[in-house]
Formats: structure tokens, C-alpha cells, sequence
């Protein structure tokens, strides 16, 4: 049997991580500013982390939801605390696009309508509805248009009020950072006043946090720099630190009704154990306030290059994405054969930055360094 052939590979394979840093199987020594695409929030192989779910595991590694498991509630009780958000009720699952779906299946029950608004270059993931509110046509299999969507402009405010205006909205889907987008963010003026218009119109407001949360953007979530409160947030990716998690967070609003929503495997011991491992470090070494200043440091180091192939740098916090005007891939490709250093992308010309939150000045430095010989 052969793997399903879907992922174009760098022809390189990772077998150890350390911190900011990876090697493969012949010892070379890689920077990592992917995280494995947003995933890696306290780095690699963290010690605190290690010893925690290896205890886990030598006790209990997996029992179902048909029993209380006291970790769901200590980690409802330390999430609500440490983002803010401690009057939201928790609903875990296994990944961002399941987060997705649970969203808007919950916006669907509460208004009873079925039509969404998401943006223009969304992404939401891969699954029925998740891809469905994703704007990119390749990746929608026919079963999965339903015709219930509508794209609009991140940050045109008048034809989102113009659509909820209209009978039959259940939600609203917003990045306040897009990934995949390329690192665009939303504006206050422009969120304010759709939340306002959602409030008034009936419409469900959710927030993706999956890559731009979890203090990636230097506030534990990136909508906490807009100065609003959306009814449903779905997080995943550095929840877990690379163990396959993700959460809905949902508004006391809602009520929960037996059998509405389930999981096997969501929120199982080990799961629970990675996320509060990460809250124990992310409040030890002060993460989120590393990736406000390190992410401000590095962004002005990668301005004060003056690249003549660099067109803007963006983002917030450890998100950065460098547009530049000839396309990424082989930049990409020099980064990681000739000068070692995992980057992401978005699109033809944006490279894409996530490294753990852990990242230093120094870490910084060195990758200015080896960005600037690969340009």
C-alpha cells in the first residue's frame, strides 16, 4: 500500500525537536518559524509537557464521555481564566474544522436559519461545513455546495449589513487574522460595527481563533484587539501543543441539550493533559507577552532589511506574513535547503511566519540573517 499522495513534501524528514529547533534523520539542524503550521505554542518536546503526559499515559491514557473526567472541568476552569472568558461554557473536540462544524451546526440550532456569511479568502478547514464556508473552490467537492454560503470583503462593512438585513442568517465566520488569506487582519471600525449588526440582526457572531488565537497574536486572542465579544470561538492547533485537539467556546446564551453535540474521542485524558500542560507554561514563561514583543522586534528587523524584493510585512504577534513581489516558493526553497529554517506560506507571494511562542530576540536575529541571504 502507498500514502494517498495529496501533500507536496520538502524531501526532508524530521525525527527530533528541541524549542524553536528540529534535525532530521541525517542531524541537520533545522529553525523552525512554521510550528508545524501553528500547532507548536511552548516548542517542541518542552520538558514540563513531556513529563506530563508521560504520567498521564503511565495512569490512563483514554476513557470515554460516559463518565466524568475531572480534567475537562479544571481545564474549562484555567481556559475561562486565562483568556478572559470564565462565564463560556466548553464543548471539546478533536481538531479545528470539527470546531468548526460544532460552531455553526450550534448557530444553526439557535436561530433555526441555514444561510452563513464568511470572507473572501477564508479558511476554515476541510470538513462538510468548515469547507463550505472556506473560499477556495478547489478544495469544495460538489456534495459540500450547498449554495448556503456568501463571500464578502474583509473589512467593507456595508455589504455585510446588507446581507444581514435579510431573512435567514445564522452566522457570521471571521479570521480576525487570515492564514491562509495572507496574514490580512481585520480592523476594529470594521468588527465593531459587524458585531453590531450581528447583535441587531440575530445573526450568531463566530470567531476562528484556530491559528490566530491561543497568543499567537500577543493577546491570548486576536479579536481582544478589536474590542469585541463574539458568541462562539473555536480554537485548536496550539491548544495541545501537537497533540490533535480543539474547543468550542460558546456564550451562556446558549443551552445545552443532551445528544445535540457528541465525540468520541474529544477531550480524553491525554488531550485534556496536553492543553493544561501548555496553560502551565504559557502563564510560567510569560508567552503571550513573548509573542507581542519578539513578534514587534522581529517585524521591525525584517522592515530594516529594505529588501528590494520585500513589498510589506504584517501581523501581529509571532503571525507575520512577508508579501513579497516575486513569488515565494523559491525563497521557500532555499530557506529550508541551503539555509535551514522552516517557513509557511500563503498564497503565490506571502511568506508565512508561526513559530512557538517561545521564539527569542536572538532566534529572531539568526533568522533575519538566513531570510536575507535567501532573498
Amino acid at each position: 500500500m502507498q500514502l494517498f499522495d495529496v501533500y507536496p513534501l520538502f524531501d526532508v524528514n524530521i525525527v527530533k525537536g528541541k524549542g524553536c529547533k528540529v534535525w532530521d534523520d541525517k542531524g541537520q539542524e533545522y529553525m523552525d518559524l512554521y510550528g508545524g503550521h501553528a500547532v507548536i505554542s511552548i516548542g517542541h518536546c518542552h520538558p514540563h509537557y513531556v513529563e506530563k503526559m508521560t504520567q498521564q499515559l503511565q495512569t490512563l491514557g483514554f476513557y470515554s464521555n460516559s463518565v466524568q473526567n475531572k480534567l475537562q472541568a479544571e481545564l474549562a476552569e484555567r481556559l475561562g481564566k486565562i483568556s478572559g472568558y470564565e462565564d463560556y461554557q466548553l464543548f471539546l473536540v478533536n481538531s479545528g474544522a470539527e470546531a468548526n462544524e460544532n460552531a455553526l451546526k450550534l448557530a444553526s440550532f439557535k436561530t433555526g436559519n441555514v444561510r452563513v456569511l464568511s470572507c473572501e479568502k477564508a479558511f476554515h478547514g476541510r470538513t462538510s461545513l468548515a469547507v463550505e464556508v472556506t473560499n477556495n473552490p478547489k478544495i469544495v467537492a460538489p456534495i459540500n455546495d450547498n449554495h448556503h454560503v456568501r463571500f464578502l470583503p474583509l473589512n467593507d462593512i456595508e455589504p455585510w449589513v446588507r446581507e444581514l438585513t435579510r431573512e435567514g442568517i445564522a452566522a457570521v465566520i471571521l479570521e480576525c487574522i487570515q492564514g491562509v488569506g495572507g496574514i490580512q487582519m481585520a480592523t476594529p471600525e470594521f468588527a465593531q460595527k459587524l458585531a453590531y449588526a450581528c447583535k441587531r440582526y440575530g445573526a450568531v457572531l463566530i470567531c476562528d481563533e484556530i491559528q490566530c488565537g491561543y497568543g499567537r497574536s500577543g493577546k491570548f486572542f486576536a479579536h481582544q484587539w478589536l474590542g469585541i465579544k463574539p458568541d462562539i470561538i473555536t480554537v485548536a492547533k496550539g491548544i495541545g501543543n501537537g497533540f490533535p485537539m480543539s474547543a468550542v467556546l460558546i456564550s451562556p446564551e446558549f443551552k445545552a441539550v443532551y445528544g445535540q453535540l457528541g465525540t468520541t474521542f474529544g477531550g480524553n485524558h491525554l488531550a485534556c493533559t496536553a492543553a493544561l500542560s501548555v496553560i502551565d507554561v504559557m502563564e510560567q514563561e510569560n508567552l503571550v507577552e513573548n509573542a507581542r514583543e519578539v513578534g514587534d522586534y522581529l517585524m521591525e528587523k525584517i522592515r530594516n532589511l529594505n529588501n528590494d524584493k520585500i513589498k510589506e510585512v504584517r501581523g501581529r504577534g509571532l503571525m507575520i506574513g512577508i508579501e513579497l513581489y516575486t513569488p515565494q516558493k523559491p525563497v521557500r526553497q532555499r530557506l529550508v535547503y541551503e539555509q535551514h529554517v522552516f517557513t509557511g506560506c500563503s498564497g503565490e507571494n506571502v511568506l508565512r511566519l508561526l513559530p512557538p511562542l517561545t521564539f527569542t530576540k536572538a532566534e529572531a536575529d539568526e533568522f533575519v540573517k538566513r531570510l536575507e541571504a535567501a532573498l
